[in-house]
């Protein structure tokens, strides 16, 4: 066998593992990983994405104002079977852990919030959300990325661990990909012989050094793809003192056109799952220097529609979870939902920049005053003002 058919049947081999193993797994993105030499003492800001629309009058509810069982009829929440968090606002009854965190200070509720994205398509309005950009496709990195590039120097790559890249961390800042599959796992004779290969090779033999460097920091957690799994695994990486200070973790599923009522209760109950997850693998010292921001798209329609659900809308709600957050309160410019407060007569209007919170938070976190972070994050948006809402996260 001549050493050509020896190479590309190893390659192929790898290609198999590699697939499988090394990006099958979607829906988290770790970045701006720390090197040995910096303080294992610094925070760590995770972004994780709702891709779909969640509906923030059903995640907070707002069961004071007298328009929304009028607007939900059926589909509203049940305020006696909900955490009241003041005299205005709910959290749903399956967010038991994330209730649990807000009475603890650390959860933080921000209601009719959006992007400057006022249409209602899933790929613009996430498109706009990742990018930072004021409209679609006018931005080509994403704000994570740039985030990531404000970190001190020096630091690893970042690490994604989906089949692509998301768009909120490409960019200039360097990244990898790491997905752990279900998979038995290759036999060490394989990656010696891979090894060899690459060898010769400055590029790939770097990429596949990082890779197995990666896969190494893995070593122990699940490769399961439900939501605690999920938490579990990006908190291994998080509580590693050479670990990730960013991560980015995408959840799906919160299109909710028809049947809203359960969907929406699973949804959320995996949400919880996933935070709770998190917070408990990253262990009470590393939770204390944590903010999670959870964010979607757009919001939906205040009114439900004719099939037990709701359609794409404007204004939603946002999360901010974590040791470092200062929680156990709800920040809403509330805009009302009587008739003549909708925007457009359908949706709940946005009063709060999503931009203006999240360069705040990212800022608050990293020790980065927030102005410079809305420039710097937000190019198209960030000189527009200050951000409504200051102090988001403990000095």
């Amino acid at each position: 066998m001549d050493a050509s058919t020896t190479r590309r049947r190893a390659l192929r081999a790898f290609a198999a593992f590699g697939a499988s193993g090394l990006l099958a797994v979607p829906r988290l993105t770790l970045a701006g990983m720390q090197a040995p030499d910096e303080a294992p003492s610094a925070r760590r800001f995770v972004f994780v994405i709702q891709r779909g629309a969640a509906d923030g009058l059903h995640t907070l509810i707002p069961y004071a104002d007298p328009g929304y069982a009028r607007l939900r009829g059926e589909l509203a929440i049940d305020p006696a079977g909900a955490t009241r968090l003041d005299g205005t606002f709910a959290l749903h009854p399956a967010l038991v852990e994330t209730a649990r965190m807000y009475a603890n200070g650390q959860a933080l509720c921000i209601h009719a919030v959006a992007s400057p994205y006022r249409e209602r398509s899933h790929f613009d309005g996430q498109n706009v959300l990742e990018t930072g950009g004021a409209a679609p496709y006018r931005e080509k990195t994403g704000w994570l990325n740039r985030l990531a590039g404000l970190l001190p120097q020096p630091r690893r790559e970042a690490l994604a661990l989906a089949p692509t890249l998301p768009l909120a961390l490409r960019g200039p800042a360097p990244a990898t990909s790491y997905a752990p599959a279900g998979l038995r796992p290759p036999p060490d004779d394989l990656l010696a012989r891979v090894e060899r290969l690459y060898a010769g090779d400055a590029q790939l033999h770097a990429l596949w050094s990082s890779a197995q460097e990666t896969r190494a920091m893995a070593a122990g957690n699940p490769a399961r793809q439900d939501p605690a799994s999920l938490g579990k695994l990006a908190a291994g990486f998080l509580a590693r003192p050479d670990g990730p200070r960013i991560a980015m973790l995408e959840t799906g599923g919160w299109d909710t056109h028809t049947g809203q009522a359960g969907r929406m209760a699973a949804q959320l109950k995996r949400l919880d799952a996933l935070l709770a997850a998190l917070r408990d693998g990253l262990g009470e010292g590393t939770w204390a220097r944590t903010a999670v921001l959870v964010a979607t798209e757009f919001g939906r329609t205040a009114a439900a529609n004719g099939t037990g659900g709701t359609d794409h809308g404007t204004g939603a709600a946002a999360l901010l979870v974590g040791g470092a957050v200062r929680g156990g309160r709800v920040l809403a410019d509330w805009p009302g939902l009587a008739a003549a407060d909708l925007y457009e007569g359908r949706d709940l209007r946005a009063t709060a920049a999503l931009d203006g919170i999240i360069a705040t938070a990212a800022g608050e976190c990293f020790g980065i005053e927030p102005e410079h972070a809305a420039r710097a994050l937000f190019p198209a948006t960030g000189t527009t003002g200050k951000p409504v809402f200051e102090g988001l996260l403990r000095a």
